[in-house]
């Protein structure tokens, strides 16, 4: 079609351009020629125009047929269309399900998450506490290796996965089977003087440890750091290292023991002893500790003389009673005599020696010999008691000099540091606690002896007046005897 169309522009152009050429010829001849090249071109632009429609035909048949194609091929699309966006249709179901799965799972992940850091917080702590607890044991301090893993668990350098876990457990289990353990071994301690030194130590689970060397038997405590067993500053009292010492050696199932854990020990290692109360307690406690001297010589002397005059009284008294009724006063005095040194034979014999005289006047020279009797029995007792009581009274005379002092001090130095009012409060609380405890034992001993001497005294009147009764009836009967023979 487009070729058609340019013949006849082309010529058309032919025609208008040779139209000036021809103007000068034959008008006829160019219209004839014009109208055969007119017929020519129209013969030709029919040719051209049937074969252009011939043309046109076939191309719309073909565009016919593939408008059919193309109707098939968009049905086909949108059939195709269709299913693909059914197909979009149920992905987007699926993905509306994923991302209602996804948030599901966010959600368990966030709390797995929260339940992962607890556990590995809780890991952790367990961690930190095994290890103090290792570093504290007695038995069998940590080998490197574990401890170095519980110090990285806990300082949070490692996230503990279940092999960590079994190790950390093991670790555990360990010190609990070593904690019920109890065991002599022999090892290296720190000694009191600084120095390393072998020894035999006692373990008691994680409570106490012992030691033993040639020259002495003390307590040891654990240095966590270093984990050395250091042995306590002060030595315990004799009697617990007798203990420990048969324990070690098997001679007994005794041992003392610390509970709790050290708190004991270093209470016995800061505990004083009596020389060191006693110099604490400043110049008042000197006049108490002379009259605590002074009652033990009077109370040592006082109950010699007591126990030295002790004998059978009534046995003795029995025998006299019976030489009395017989009338062998003379018999009597030798009995007497035998027993010399003590009070009552020789109160007896004072009245055996005025057995003939009125009863009035034996009575009277008995009063006179138990009355020379008594000034022995009671001497030194009016001065225990005094000690007793002025021991007291210089205890109260230490706390008051003390509390001066107290005073002074906070005067000087203020209240700020209590350490510097100590020592004024520990010589009052001293001098009190020496003048209570010389006074209470002497008092004591006061009211005992002169329980004896009064006991002793009143035996001797009872024997006396019991003398005089039987004297005077056994010489009633020896005057009635004598009457009735005389009378004979």
């Amino acid at each position: 079609m487009k070729k058609k169309i340019l013949t006849v522009f082309t010529a058309a152009c032919v025609f208008f351009s040779c139209a000036p050429v021809f103007a000068q010829q034959d008008m006829r001849e160019l219209q004839i020629k014009a109208r055969m090249q007119r017929q020519k071109l129209e013969n030709q632009a029919k040719q051209e125009k049937r074969a252009a429609e011939q043309e046109a035909g076939q191309t719309r048949q073909e565009i016919t047929k593939n408008r059919k194609s193309l109707k098939q091929a968009i049905a086909g699309l949108e059939k195709e269309t269709q299913q693909q966006e059914e197909n979009i249709a149920s992905l987007e179901k699926d993905m509306e399900a994923f991302s209602a799965r996804e948030k599901e799972l966010d959600s368990e992940l966030a709390e797995t998450d929260r339940i992962v850091s607890e556990l590995a917080g809780t890991i952790k702590a367990n961690a930190d506490d095994i290890t103090g607890l290792a570093e504290g044991s007695l038995q069998n301090p940590l080998a490197p290796g574990a401890r170095a893993l519980l110090e990285s668990i806990a300082e949070k350098r490692k996230f503990p996965g279940m092999e960590d876990i079994r190790m950390m457990a093991e670790v555990l289990y360990k010190q609990v089977r070593l904690s019920g353990n109890v065991r002599v071994k022999g090892g290296t301690i720190i000694d009191r003087s600084g120095e390393e030194s072998r020894a035999g130590i006692l373990l008691i689970g994680n409570f106490t440890a012992a030691y033993r060397t040639d020259q002495e038997t003390g307590f040891l405590k654990h240095s966590p750091g270093s984990g050395q067993l250091f042995a306590l500053s002060s030595l315990p009292p004799g009697g617990m290292q007798r203990k420990i010492n048969d324990y070690m050696d098997g001679k007994s199932m005794a041992v003392p023991m610390d509970i709790t854990r050290g708190g004991a020990l270093r209470q016995l290692t800061h505990e004083l002893s009596l020389s060191e109360q006693i110099s604490e307690g400043g110049p008042i406690v000197w006049p108490i500790l002379f009259l605590l001297g002074l009652g033990l010589l009077i109370i040592a002397e006082r109950t010699i003389f007591l126990l030295r005059r002790r004998f059978d009284a009534e046995g003795f008294m029995r025998s006299i009673k019976e030489l009395v009724k017989q009338g062998r006063f003379e018999k009597c005095r030798q009995a007497c005599d035998g027993h010399g040194t003590k009070p009552l034979p020789r109160v007896i014999s004072a009245g055996l020696d005025c057995c003939h005289m009125p009863r009035e006047e034996m009575e009277n020279a008995l009063q006179e010999a138990i009355l020379r009797e008594i000034p022995p029995m009671e001497r030194f007792l009016s001065t225990l008691g005094m000690l007793a009581a002025i021991a007291p009274l210089l205890g109260l005379l230490g706390t008051v000099t003390g509390m001066i002092n107290t005073f002074h001090v906070i005067t000087t130095h203020g209240t700020g540091d209590p350490r510097i009012m100590s020592g004024g409060i520990s010589e009052a609380l001293v001098t009190t606690m020496l003048g209570l405890a010389v006074a209470i034992p002497m008092l004591m001993a006061h009211t005992w002896l002169n329980r004896a001497v009064e006991k002793d005294i009143g035996e001797m009147e009872q024997n006396a007046v019991a003398l005089v009764n039987m004297a005077h009836k056994s010489r009633g009967g020896h005057e009635h005897n004598s009457g009735e023979n005389r009378q004979k």
